[in-house]
């Protein structure tokens, strides 16, 4: 052997014994110091490597080191691997290393917890979660997680998301999907130019590489971390989802499959049924007017219950199976209403959303999303929507659950993105008015009127199953915590669902409000609508402002004072406007012994720049203030 080759040999083999020993130092002082700033947990190295094998067969390797700083950073240690009967697990194992690197710990594939991966709600499901229950006895400490599986479903191709949330810092992040076959695929990459993602990229390959990204601090009032951090979203035009064969290229053609495979045929009921519906709309013309019949039915006769069965957790339950035993879970119940309307003569259409969250179906990127299964019915003048787990759900009415985001119709012609019904600003609507008395001792009589409307009916609408017990302890710890010595005399609740209109009638007492003296009568003259919130201070805000939801309260109070007594001089009328809203105050005097205090606040949704967040503080800074007026009478 030549020297110069000798040499060039040894330098390789050195290289690699470094490179390898880099790559098993897991001591926390190994750390580069400036991933432990706004860190909970620091991955060292998660890397995913998916082999496409053809578009029915797919392995997919993980590996990720992971260590974990705080107790906040346990959640970033996920140490858990789904399966189900067309995913095997093939390699599972878990090893723990202290500050310094050293081991303490080591789990098996055998070690592992096996158990359902859906909660107690859920009737049954053939998914499941292998997973270890760590607890860490110190901090730091390091966690290797690595796992391999293999499956025949290629609709769900892991998204690629390096940084999962705030609080977490990336040492490095790779991801790569091997696609021998070249079965043609479609990406999407979101927020790798602000983060100098390396990539590569052709129609047998991808590679994703990121490296030394320090941690986000999260802040209040501030988008999701999925809008600002990268992502890559991948999907095969060719796919196989639990033994059914799929392809599309566009929402169009995803909706065909979605109708084709997933929907027809599964809408038939027993005769008995059909002749139920029949009679029930007979003397109605107007197909709304049936709808709400058969809305009314449904939740008479269903229950909601969890069932992740079916081809991926998509397909509905049959709707005759979901009538004959009365239950289902947002699939079945969809599904199953869907198909009584069909018997009354009204068109609907099964409709994918993401829930809870505010999330939009990704309409510029076609593959398999959402969370929660909705009704669409269209109309001339809009489209009506209609939430079918819920019992008590008023006809037409989402709430926040699933109100305003884009959503997937699947019609029998193809999939249509469509946006649901939205309640901003000035919908969502509180209405107070209140007669006031204010007595002698300091404490004060009220009588009161509360209307709720949109989104604010939405959190109201539960009120009427609550307990009197647990009605007045919500108006007491929740409400109006801020008034302490509160007597609750009587309340009565009206729940409207035609109008979708909440209203409370209270009458109560308050002890000791006011503070009195020989010749002051000193209270604050908001009673029962205060809001007090003023946004955290940022020296150096980095994350843009959103107002996740815009509202209007409008209150009335008619004020009494108690006797010897006389009003003298009121505040003047006090306006702020922003472009976040409006907030004004008027008194208006009736006679010497009583006025009339009138409020509006109006906080306007939307989402802002970070420069915008220090008026904003002003704006609410300025509303708290000023909700906590106080007016002081003399003795006459």
């Amino acid at each position: 052997m030549k020297k110069s080759s000798y040499l060039a040999l040894i330098c390789l083999f050195f290289t690699f014994y470094i490179i390898k020993a880099q790559e098993t130092d897991y001591s926390y002082q190994s750390i580069p110091v400036n991933l432990l700033e706004n860190a909970n947990a620091v991955v060292r190295d998660n890397s995913i490597e998916i082999t496409i094998e053809d578009f029915d067969r797919m392995t997919v390797q993980k590996r990720e080191v992971v260590t974990v700083l705080n107790k906040l950073g346990n959640v970033d240690a996920r140490l858990v691997e789904g399966y189900d009967e067309d995913t095997k697990i093939t390699d599972l194992s878990v090893k723990v290393f202290d500050a310094n690197g050293t081991e303490i710990k080591k789990y098996k594939k055998r070690d592992f917890t096996d158990v359902s991966a859906v909660d107690g709600g859920t009737l049954y499901s053939d998914s499941r979660v292998k997973y270890i229950d760590y607890t860490p006895i110190s901090y730091p400490y390091t966690v290797v997680f690595e796992s391999e599986y293999k499956t025949s479903t290629t609709g769900f191709i892991p998204w690629w998301q390096p940084i999962n949330g705030y609080y977490v810092s990336v040492e490095k992040s790779s991801y790569k999907i091997n696609n021998p076959k070249k079965i043609p695929w479609r990406t999407k990459k979101t927020n790798f130019k602000d983060f100098a993602v390396k990539e590569l990229e052709n129609d047998s390959e991808i590679l994703f590489t990121i490296e030394n990204q320090p941690g986000y601090k999260q802040e209040n009032s501030t988008v999701h971390y999925r809008e600002i951090l990268p992502k890559a979203l991948i999907a095969l035009n060719n796919f196989y989802l639990k033994g059914v064969p799929g392809s599309y290229k566009n929402w169009q053609e995803f909706g065909l499959w979605m109708h084709s495979k997933l929907l027809k045929g599964r809408d038939a009921l027993d005769q008995s049924t059909v002749t139920i519906i029949k009679n029930l709309v007979k003397d109605i013309e107007d197909p709304i007017e049936k709808a709400k019949l058969v809305y009314q039915y449904m939740q008479n006769k269903t229950r909601y219950i969890s069932v992740q069965v079916g081809i991926g957790g998509w397909e509905p339950i049959a709707a005759k199976e979901v009538d004959r035993v009365g239950y289902g879970d947002c699939k079945g119940l969809t599904n199953y209403t869907k198909a009584l309307l069909n018997v009354a003569g009204v068109t609907s259409y099964y409709t994918v959303v993401y829930a809870d969250e505010k999330r939009d179906i990704d309409k510029d990127f076609t593959s398999i999303q959402g969370n929660h299964v909705i009704l669409n019915i269209p109309t001339k003048n809009k489209d009506v929507w209609l939430e079918c787990t819920s019992q008590d759900m008023p006809f037409g009415f989402l709430g926040d659950f699933t109100h305003d985001r884009n959503v997937l119709v699947v019609t029998p012609e193809g999939g249509v993105i469509k946006r649901t019904a939205s309640y901003k600003d000035e919908k969502n609507l509180q209405v107070t008015s209140a007669d006031i008395q204010l007595n002698k001792d300091g404490s004060l009589k009220a009588i009161l009127n509360i209307v709720s409307k949109g989104l604010q009916y939405d959190d109201k609408q539960h009120f009427d199953s609550y307990t009197n017990e647990e009605l007045i302890k919500t108006y007491k710890s929740n409400i109006w915590s801020y008034n302490n010595n509160t007597d609750i005399e009587s309340v009565k609740l009206k729940n409207d669902k035609k109008e979708i209109i909440f209203e409370e009638d209270i009458i109560l007492n308050v002890k000791n409000y006011a503070s009195t003296s020989q010749s002051e009568y000193l209270f604050r003259v908001n009673v029962f609508n205060r809001n007090n919130y003023v946004p955290k201070r940022y020296r150096k805000r980095k994350l843009p402002l959103k107002i996740y939801r815009g509202y209007k309260d409008e209150d009335t109070y008619k004020i009494t004072l108690r006797e010897n007594y006389v009003l003298s001089v009121l505040p003047s009328e006090k306006i702020i406007n922003s472009k976040f809203g409006t907030y004004k105050v008027s008194f208006t005097k009736i006679n010497e012994k009583s006025f009339i205090y009138n409020k509006t606040l109006i906080i306007k949704e939307g989402t802002y720049s970070k420069e915008d967040y220090k008026s904003y503080r002003t704006f609410r800074r300025s509303i708290a203030k000023y909700e906590n007026l106080r007016i002081a009478i003399n003795k006459n």
